[in-house]
């Protein structure tokens, strides 16, 4: 007798949505500026010498690009010079913010995020997938929490075959 077992698919029955937080990524190239190469022995920003390095500086070279003005030495920078150069980056990067790499990446995240419109979830049963390809920042995990605790029937963190959950609504 040839007896033949159905495999059902309980994961495709379960009625579960995956937001992947990785669809938010932001693609495009990441620069670091760095303004300890304009300190004076790397202690000290000269304003005159800055203010020339802003007139004749390239600022084409950042065009389209996702730009990250810090300073990693050990100096007291005034705000100024990261507004000038700010001003100079602003009109050809795509963003400009102040901070490291880690501080760009959860600016540019939580940009798209805020630009989503969240209503398709509404109601709905949904998994944040956990582990792909792109390193999703913390940060992107909680405010996709914070929009869709609101609106979600449940939030689980993780792949539909194996979740944490995070929040359930009581009905």
């Amino acid at each position: 007798m040839d007896v033949q077992e159905n495999i059902v698919n309980k994961v495709a029955q379960s009625g579960l949505m995956t937001l992947d937080p990785a669809s938010f990524f932001p693609e495009g190239e990441r620069v670091i500026y760095d303004i300890k190469d304009n300190l004076f022995m790397g202690l000290i920003l000269k304003e005159k010498d800055f203010r020339e390095f802003i007139k004749v500086h390239d600022w084409s070279q950042y065009a389209g690009k996702l730009v990250a003005v810090t300073c990693t030495a050990d100096a007291i920078v005034p705000a100024w010079a990261y507004m000038l150069l700010a001003s100079r980056l602003t009109p050809y990067a795509r963003e400009v913010v102040f901070g490291n790499e880690e501080v760009l990446e959860t600016v540019l995240f939580l940009k798209n995020i805020d630009a989503h419109n969240f209503e398709q979830y509404r109601d709905q049963r949904i998994v944040l997938k956990g582990c792909g390809d792109v390193d999703v920042p913390v940060s992107a995990y909680v405010e996709l929490t914070k929009r869709l605790s609101p609106i979600a029937k449940s939030l689980m963190f993780g792949e539909p075959c194996s979740t944490v959950p995070i929040y359930k609504r009581k009905d």
